[in-house]
């Protein structure tokens, strides 16, 4: 596998208090030094091109971002920047895009460790504690390096609006978000199923607060699993937040490490079954730092390690109600529906 990351992470300052603190940074820094030991191939990410942003951003957004270089300030109640944090965003957006081309290009598994995240960064505005769409602009790179069809899975506990509406009319490239809701920032409804062309290529399962290891096990072998069989991508990226821990101060989800590692167990393996290996995953929120380094601990270790002999979760409990009811309401899903 090829890990990216760069030191360069701890120069987004953020106010005293923000979650999404340098202390965020030193964990990760940590965790690439550990899979350097383990022999992993650790590379410091160039910056992503103007070419590679305004395939995701418009022009506007573009040069409200490169107008914060040098300055500290709010771009919403939650969006900060501070003097380096326009370069140290481009650094993040272009590991995400180098992940996904090297998954795509050898086979071989990618590890982005980033920040700031990026999956609510939208078109035209910041949001979210992220500048850029980190996910959407690798998902693009893929596309522009001649992947026919890209499949996105996001794991955080917030709704990856940004990537959403970057492929929300697109047919190539499936999108499906698994989440709390409701909750931060509002999206992420069933009833978001994508428009135009790319209708049925939105997949939403939100799930209530408390929701468990169990219940992504259920939403995971009932119907994403499932979905990503029909859709034969040609590369699958992950977009990881490790804030639907139990121990995260932001979320209600009650998952833990060992569910996040079969969650990325599960992944990976029908990566191997369904596109030749062809998986980069790209870290978004996680804002326990024990329970970051655990679970980035993790994400190394069944990324390095051998695939699973199949792409099913196990020994993750009894199927709760919250898993049960996202699923029943997916059953009118076009996708979902297609695929029973």
């Amino acid at each position: 596998m090829l890990l990216l990351f760069t030191p360069r992470v701890l120069d987004h300052v953020t106010p005293a208090g923000h979650p999404e603190s340098p202390e965020r940074g030193d964990v990760m820094r940590a965790a690439a030094l550990r899979a350097g030991d383990l022999g992993i191939t650790v590379r410091e990410p160039r910056a992503a091109t103007d070419e590679e942003i305004l395939r995701v951003h418009d022009t506007g957004h573009l040069a409200a971002i490169k107008a914060t270089r040098g300055r500290a300030i709010a771009l919403d109640a939650d969006t900060f920047t501070s003097p380096d944090s326009h370069d140290v965003a481009r650094l993040a957006a272009g590991a995400a895009c180098e992940a996904a081309l090297h998954a795509y290009a050898t086979g071989e598994p990618a590890l982005a460790i980033v920040r700031p995240p990026g999956h609510h960064a939208e078109r035209s505005q910041a949001m979210g504690f992220c500048l850029f769409s980190n996910v959407a602009m690798a998902v693009a790179a893929a596309r522009a390096a001649g992947a026919a069809r890209v499949a996105v899975v996001d794991i955080d506990v917030h709704h990856g609006n940004g990537t959403q509406w970057a492929f929300y009319s697109d047919p190539t490239v499936l999108v499906v978000n698994t989440h709390q809701f409701p909750f931060y920032p509002g999206t992420g409804a069933v009833s978001e199923a994508g428009h135009g062309a790319g209708i049925g290529l939105t997949l939403n399962l939100p799930l209530e607060a408390g929701a468990t290891d169990a219940d992504h096990a259920q939403v995971w072998n009932a119907v994403i699993d499932q979905a990503l069989v029909r859709f034969a991508p040609d590369l699958i990226v992950v977009s990881v937040g490790f804030d639907g821990h139990q121990d995260d101060p932001l979320g209600s989800q009650r998952m833990t490490t060992r569910g996040y590692r079969a969650w990325l167990t599960a992944i990976r393996a029908r990566a191997e079954q369904t596109c030749g290996g062809r998986l980069a995953v790209v870290t978004e929120g996680g804002y326990d730092l024990t329970a970051l380094r655990a679970c980035l601990d993790a994400t190394v270790d069944v990324l390095h390690g051998p695939v699973a002999a199949d792409s099913e979760w196990r020994d993750a409990g009894g199927p709760d109600r919250r898993g049960r009811e996202t699923v029943q309401a997916l059953q009118s899903h076009p996708l979902v529906a297609r695929s029973s």
